[in-house]
């Protein structure tokens, strides 16, 4: 697992709340598309790390 991918991916979340959030204030629908997109982007950030995760727990434990 990459801590670093991980606090990537929590920022990038972050970053799109934030945005899709200030969408709702402003009116401005490409904020929101925007900022739903880059949580989408976190998620499969976590879900690869996931995988990659398994498989080395995966690999650890048949070798």
């Amino acid at each position: 697992m990459s801590i670093e991918k991980r606090v990537e991916a929590v920022a990038k979340n972050v970053e799109g709340k934030v945005q899709e959030a200030m969408s709702e204030l402003t009116g401005d629908p490409k904020d929101k598309l925007e900022g739903q997109a880059k949580q989408e982007d976190a998620a499969t950030m976590h879900a690869q790390e996931d995988v990659k995760d398994k498989a080395k727990d995966f690999i650890d434990k048949t070798f």
